[in-house]
């Protein structure tokens, strides 16, 4: 039996922050080999701030030395689906299959449940082992993701620009807009539609309810890259008679390791489609990094595997399977919420 001491991570301790950042990049290693690993930036960035809505809630576990061997975290949606909470945890892999990984499910399970979560999701890369633990405490399958990546070394510039004339000739009626960093105030009202067509995206199984957009909630997104440190680009395509945008795509680079790039969201709104905006968008993002940011290397996606549509736009532009990622849910019991136990700093055996 060995002792283990789960304690929140607060933000401002840049140790404790650290050291989480160590466990979840020490995982990828093993897990996700391609993943360049988590500086210790971002999450302080999702501690203090959140992606677009509350901020993460993080916690450390350490054995009886004091060495951290897992790291997980508790995220509480605010604005909507405030019946549900993602929970994720990992473990060091030599501490694997010893019963910590449930010890720190069951804390963040109880996180959430305190809050009065009756709905948990969780994921992680595919493997048997994933599937075994999430089987063990409950968890269905949901959904499963593909992660692709793009190395702009490898795919010629010539090559995008055959695609992005291919789709301009059937997108005669839209423009491009470029922009760095916050969007301009009076395109909100036109943008927060067209970034609401993200719930279009296929779910599978997923019991989700829509994301609702606002202004406040572009604005905060916006933060959360600022505060990550990475510099966000848009491009957004926008009918040249009414105005109205009809689809966007977005790329972060990381300001602390500016070889890496990530794609964030890719939307055509339901009206506009048909016209391979989603090929035109992301094919002139493509187009315009290479201008802006020469030393850009990467840039990873990740798409529901049943999203075909966008898939084939992805794999036109070079990009290539890295690796598959699961997404499990499970119900929890009423009575379960209603008695659960407080979460805060705490001594287990396990």
């Amino acid at each position: 039996m060995t002792s283990l001491r789960i304690d929140p991570v607060d933000a401002d301790d840049a140790a404790a922050v650290q050291a989480a950042a160590d466990v979840y990049t020490a995982v990828e290693a093993v897990d996700r080999p391609w993943h360049p690993g988590y500086p210790a930036s971002l999450i302080r960035a999702f501690a203090t701030h959140g992606w677009d809505d509350a901020p993460e809630q993080f916690f450390l576990v350490r054995d009886a030395d004091g060495r951290p061997v897992a790291a997980g975290s508790v995220e509480l949606p605010m604005r909507d689906n405030r019946h549900a909470a993602l929970v994720g945890g990992r473990v060091v892999p030599d501490r694997r299959r010893k019963a910590v990984g449930s010890a720190l499910y069951d804390h963040l399970e109880a996180v959430a449940t305190d809050a009065g979560r009756t709905r948990l999701f969780t994921g992680g890369p595919e493997s048997a082992a994933a599937r075994g633990f999430a089987a063990r405490r409950g968890y269905a399958l949901a959904s499963v993701g593909i992660t692709r990546r793009v190395d702009l070394g490898q795919v010629s510039a010539v090559a995008v620009q055959v695609a992005y004339d291919e789709a301009v000739e059937r997108a005669e009626d839209y423009e491009l807009v470029r922009l760095v960093g916050a969007l301009p105030e009076h395109l909100m009202a036109a943008y927060v539609d067209a970034v609401s067509a993200i719930n279009d995206a296929p779910l599978d199984d997923l019991e989700i309810d829509d994301e609702i957009y606002d202004a406040d909630r572009v604005r905060s997104y916006e933060q959360g890259q600022l505060l990550s440190g990475h510099r966000l680009y848009r491009v957004l395509a926008r009918h040249r008679d009414n105005g109205e945008i009809a689809g966007h795509t977005v790329v972060v680079v990381d300001g602390h390791r500016p070889h890496l790039g990530d794609q964030h969201d890719t939307t055509v709104v339901g009206a506009h489609r048909g016209h391979r905006l989603g090929l035109l968008l992301k094919s002139d993002m493509m187009r315009w990094l290479r201008d802006v940011e020469p030393q850009l290397r990467t840039i990873v996606t990740q798409n529901a595997a049943s999203n075909t549509h966008m898939i084939a736009v992805n794999e036109r532009l070079g990009y290539r399977v890295m690796g598959h990622t699961l997404e499990f849910q499970r119900a929890v019991p009423a009575l379960t919420v209603a008695s659960s136990r407080g979460a805060g700093s705490v001594t287990r055996t396990a």
